[in-house]
């Protein structure tokens, strides 16, 4: 019988669509037979169907007739609304949600745990990271070459690479299963409605894709081949207070370092697979996937030191222990013009060999190959009145609330005459290198470039034998993964070339100077704009080598090896009126992880007055174990009722930069209680861990799931997770007989004989469970006078009791949010499409960029973002049969990311607007 299904839209919708539902079709026959027959476009046996209901259907029927929990989305659903990422399709799936960065959204949190918690797989491959640990940056994967992408929350076996909140497998399309030609094309126009913020940005951009797949001799072989290309801006009005002092019992803004940033995105994504069935029992399939991903970004504003500075605070207004209103006197801003550009390269190749024979013996052997290439260049450039005590300083009214704080400066920052190239506040002070070169009287800015290489060699076999009764199949495999991730800073200071004595600033030279930027949202007007990069290359500026130790220690190296064997009894039988399929087996994970680190050695002082830092290398191994049982359960009923229940043992392994090894440590001066006039050097530092072990949990869920036949479907799922290991940061005591130390740089210090190091170490955590809500229903399942409106979503609560702290109350996971809800709302019908969707996640513990593009944790507020989309298909016979014209609005309401201190919703720390944006486009299918 045929797949139950009926839609009115038109077939020139998304060739990916089709051909994903020509893979769902020729994939899950056995699912779709039992559905009854209806009013399907059916020609020569061939079901067609196409359009966003025809994804929906797609993920239905995944989710239908999987072993496990899984929610799922489809092609035209990624491609098309809203897609700045594939990481805003995954957000809308029950249970996850997803943190904007540059207003767009790069992560995803699944079931109230931060990304790193999860995995995300390419093809069932495990994939390098750009960031700085194990999480997929989701940004890098373009939608246009993504066919599908499945969310798993319950464990398996046979699963590798599997996360403790679930893992992300994005599968790209299989030529010889699409079994038709398939030619598109794609482009669209960006609108971002915040306008040019920079001198120089842009406010338009572009993205164009294309597809294209066939078979040949005799559809025995396939090939697909897929480009995308994105050129796009995008803006953030930042507003960031250092935080809130007391003043006479009363909270003030004690600094601000705002920005508008421009960012200019660019990717090329390119993806390719090659299939031969030479034979019906084997098929072997050759894939390839690489993008440069190139993210240049400015950012433009005015560092205040405020309360927290030599300035004076008058004229207040004060109400519930906060300083709405009042001004500082005596000012000494930095006017900063930053350069931030991170380039990526990633890689991904993989060969498989699948034989399925006519005895029920089965094979498999899968080898695969990821990698990363990253460089994160962050530079600071200072400007002002003049070098340290040198130069006017401001006078400046200000006004705090919810929003942050507006500021009315009497200085005017646009102008090249007042606003010079210099050192305000003389930061760094004097500081030589040790090949002589230095800086004098303050540094003019910071050099940070960041090189990180991420590396994944794996290889897979597997056995499997089909057999009668209850146990239908059993599958005997086993993976080896051999993964490296290392990262070496680069850092100098930014010094003037032509301040020799300590006190010259430098105007910027008219060649380089790009006009303003206005800084109006935050009170402070138009500012001056130059690009920092321009004056290093012309020698205005030079870098002076940062030899000191807290350079030494970023760099490290962490490598894994495991080795994963398994076994896993596929189940089928009947229980009473109902059918019983599942899975029962076992994973193992044999690791070795090597780490590689430093700490800080002072060598003594060079001949030249610079300080001789050297480095002593540390390098450790550990093994441990880890068995992973897993228990997959699903009864289905005659009325189309499946109640689920899985449990297992999952795990995730540890960041990798906690794993590092490497020692930094410091000085804290405080007098001698013994010795009048002498003091005590307390030592006190940081270490990551070679030795720390996985997160580790076991977990049970209940899921009780309503289908439609493969339309729709409403469910309650239910989940528990209770921690059994967490990674959690600890103060350790060690002698500091046990480091080699730099003598203190002042007299009559004795050094104390324990230092106190902060380290990530493993104990226990904690609960965490909840449930959610989630359905795709549409209407006309009620009523045909509905035809064609329709709406999918879920909601989801979550409870955690995890206490990361020993001793300490539970607290909130990063990335938690007790509560999150999507919907979308859809109507298909004649060719038109109108689509509107909701996300929101209750307050949650964020991630934002601090110093240098390190990550920096901060409590959220709560964010209800809204997009929409109109769209028209051109029919079967019209002159334009094939385009599909669309129009998209995203975050509609121009919601901000907004942090602030805990009990004071007006002492805010950052509050972010990214604005709205407008695109239109087309899909053509020839």
């Amino acid at each position: 019988m045929a797949l139950r299904t009926r839609f009115a839209g038109g077939r020139g919708v998304s060739a990916i669509a089709l051909a994903i539902s020509t893979i769902a079709v020729s994939g899950t026959a056995n699912a779709q037979d039992a559905a009854p027959q209806d009013e399907a476009a059916v020609a020569d046996g061939a079901i067609v169907v196409t359009g966003f209901r025809a994804s929906l259907e797609t993920a239905v029927n995944k989710k239908k007739t999987s072993e496990v929990i899984v929610e799922s989305i489809a092609a035209e659903d990624i491609g098309k609304l809203p897609d700045a990422s594939i990481a805003e399709s995954i957000a809308r799936l029950p249970g996850l949600t997803s943190q904007r960065l540059s207003g767009r959204s790069n992560s995803i949190s699944i079931r109230g745990f931060a990304p790193d918690f999860s995995t995300t797989l390419l093809n069932g491959r495990e994939q390098t990271s750009t960031g700085d640990n194990r999480a997929v940056e989701y940004d890098q994967y373009p939608s246009e070459v993504v066919s599908q992408v499945n969310v798993f929350k319950s464990p398996m076996a046979s699963l590798i690479g599997q996360g403790l909140s679930g893992t992300v497998d994005m599968r790209t399309i299989r030529p010889l299963d699409a079994g038709k030609q398939i030619i598109t094309i794609g482009a669209r126009g960006s609108y971002a409605d915040l306008g040019k913020l920079n001198a120089g940005s842009k406010d338009f951009g572009y993205r164009a894709n294309a597809l294209y797949v066939d078979q040949f001799a005799d559809d025995t072989v396939g090939i697909a081949l897929g480009v995308s290309y994105v050129d796009e801006p995008y803006h953030i009005q930042e507003f960031n207070a250092w935080g809130y002092p007391s003043d006479a019992g009363s909270a003030v803004i004690g600094g601000s370092k705002s920005y508008a940033t421009s960012t200019q995105l660019t990717r090329l994504g390119l993806n390719g697979t090659l299939q031969w069935k030479p034979s019906a029992n084997f098929t072997t399939t050759l894939d390839a996937f690489y993008t440069d991903f190139k993210d240049d970004q400015i950012k433009r504003g005015i560092e205040l030191p405020l309360y927290w500075s030599a300035a004076t605070l008058s004229n207040t207004t004060r109400s519930g222990g906060f300083v709405t209103a009042g001004q500082f006197n005596g000012v000494k801003g930095v006017v900063r013009n930053d350069v931030f550009q991170r380039n990526a390269k990633l890689y991904s190749f993989g060969w498989n060999n699948k034989y399925e024979g006519d005895d029920g013996w089965n094979a498999l052997l899968d080898l695969s190959y990821s990698k990363t290439d990253r460089n994160e260049l962050n530079i600071e450039s200072y400007s002002g009145t003049g070098r340290g005590a040198l130069g006017a300083t401001d006078t400046i009214r200000f006004t705090s609330g919810t929003n942050g704080t507006v500021f009315a400066p009497t200085l005017n920052y646009s102008d090249y005459n007042l606003i010079l190239l210099t050192s305000p506040q003389g930061w760094g002070g004097t500081q030589i290198a040790p090949n002589g070169t230095s800086i004098v009287g303050g540094q003019d800015g910071y050099y940070n470039d960041r090189i990180i290489k991420d590396e994944i060699w794996q290889i897979r076999a597997e056995v499997s034998k089909e057999l009668d009764g209850f146990i239908s199949s059993v599958q005997l495999g086993g993976n080896y993964t051999d993964r490296s991730k290392a990262l070496v800073p680069d850092e100098y200071f930014l010094g003037l070339t032509a301040n020799t004595n300590g006190t010259t600033s430098v105007a910027v030279p008219s060649q380089f100077r790009l006009g303003t930027t206005n800084l109006s949202f935050l009170g402070l007007g138009p500012m001056i704009s130059y690009n920092p990069l321009a004056l290093l290359d012309a020698g205005i500026y030079k870098l002076v080598p940062n030899a000191y130790g807290d350079v030494v220690v970023k760099s490290y190296s962490v490598k894994e090896k495991i080795f994963t064997p398994y076994i896993q009894a596929n189940l089928k039988g009947t229980l009473g009126s109902a059918d019983l399929t599942g899975n029962i087996g076992v994973q193992a994970n044999f690791t070795e992880q090597q780490s590689v680190g430093a700490s800080a050695v002072f060598l003594g002082t060079l001949p030249n007055g610079a300080p001789n830092i050297g480095a002593r290398t540390q390098s450790d191994t550990n093994r441990y174990t880890d068995v992973l049982p897993s228990l997959n359960l699903s009864l289905r009923f005659p009325s189309d009722l499946v109640i689920r229940f899985a449990a297992g043992r999952q795990i995730i392994r540890p960041r990798m930069d906690d794993m590092k090894n490497s020692l930094s440590f410091g000085y804290t001066i405080t007098p001698n209680p013994t010795v009048p006039g002498n003091f005590i050097a307390n030592v006190t530092g940081g270490s990551g861990n070679p030795a720390l072990r996985p997160w580790r949990a076991n977990a049970i869920d209940l899921t009780f799931e309503k289908y439609f036949g493969t339309k729709g479907y409403i469910a309650l799922q239910l989940f528990y997770k209770d921690l059994k290991s967490y990674v959690y940061n600890q103060d350790v005591v060690i002698p500091t007989s046990d480091l080699v130390l730099t003598p203190p740089n002042q007299a009559n210090v004795t050094i104390s004989p324990n230092a106190v190091l902060n380290v990530p170490i493993n104990g226990k955590g904690g609960e965490l469970y909840g449930l959610e809500l989630a359905g795709t229903l549409p209407f006309e399942t009620f009523s045909q006078a509905l035809s064609g409106f329709g709406i999918t979503g879920g909601v989801s609560y979550t409870e955690t009791k995890i206490k990361p702290n020993p001793g300490a109350p539970a607290e909130d996971l990063p990335g938690y949010s007790k509560w999150v809800a999507n919907g979308t709302l859809f109507f298909e019908k004649n060719g038109f499409n109108v689509r509107g969707s909701i996300r929101y996640r209750s307050t949650f513990v964020g991630e934002v960029s601090g110093f240098a593009a390190n990550r920096v944790r901060r409590r959220a507020a709560p964010e209800t973002i809204f997009d929409a989309q109109i769209g028209y298909d051109f029919q079967e016979g019209s002159a334009l049969e094939g385009l599909s014209l669309y129009i998209q609005g995203q975050n509609l309401t121009n919601e901000p990311f907004v942090t602030s201190n805990p009990g004071d919703a007006r002492q805010v720390i950052d509050y972010q607007t990214y604005g709205s944006r407008f695109l239109a486009g087309f899909i053509y299918k020839f």
